[in-house]
């Protein structure tokens, strides 16, 4: 009786410790989403008469101040990626589209294999809407998600320099 029963938990143990070991290995290769190719965007207002006078003095008007507001946020307008950074699950890499100084739309490549899978289709919205609001690199970290949080902001701040130089 007694042997069956240290046969049986040392089986039991056994087996729970393959698991285990199975469980712990991470993938060698983690394929990555990849984000949208940059694409210029056409101002899609509707067109008025070539002549009219509250034409010009429309397109008068905007181009001021989307200079004045480049001029207060210090960006420059365009596709401005961020350097490639490289943290326990992967790497993550960040794109700015920036328009009139204003940061319009922010993108990322991140990986989605294992635990990031899981993670990173709902920390990178998260972060992404961060800085679309704050319009900077103030932003919290994502709860549950501190690697990639901060893989993120490690790239978004490399971006937003670029933007600046």
């Amino acid at each position: 009786m007694r042997r069956s029963t240290a046969a049986a938990v040392g089986t039991l143990t056994g087996a729970a410790l393959i698991i285990g070991v199975r469980l712990s290995v991470t993938p060698t290769a983690a394929p990555v989403a990849e984000a949208p190719p940059p694409v210029d965007v056409a101002d899609n207002s509707s067109p008025s008469p070539a002549g009219s006078a509250a034409s010009k003095d429309k397109d008068k008007a905007k181009a001021p101040a989307k200079k004045q507001e480049a001029a207060k946020s210090g960006l420059k307008d365009g596709d401005i990626q961020g350097k490639k950074i490289q943290y326990p699950y992967g790497a993550i890499q960040v794109t700015l589209k920036i328009d009139g100084g204003t940061i319009t739309d922010v993108a990322a490549t991140y990986p989605l294999a294992g635990d990031s899978a899981t993670i990173n289709p709902r920390a990178i919205p998260a972060l992404k809407q961060e800085v679309l609001k704050a319009q900077s690199d103030k932003i919290a970290a994502v709860s549950g998600a501190t690697y990639t949080s901060a893989a993120y902001l490690k790239s978004l701040q490399s971006a937003l320099d670029a933007a600046k130089a």
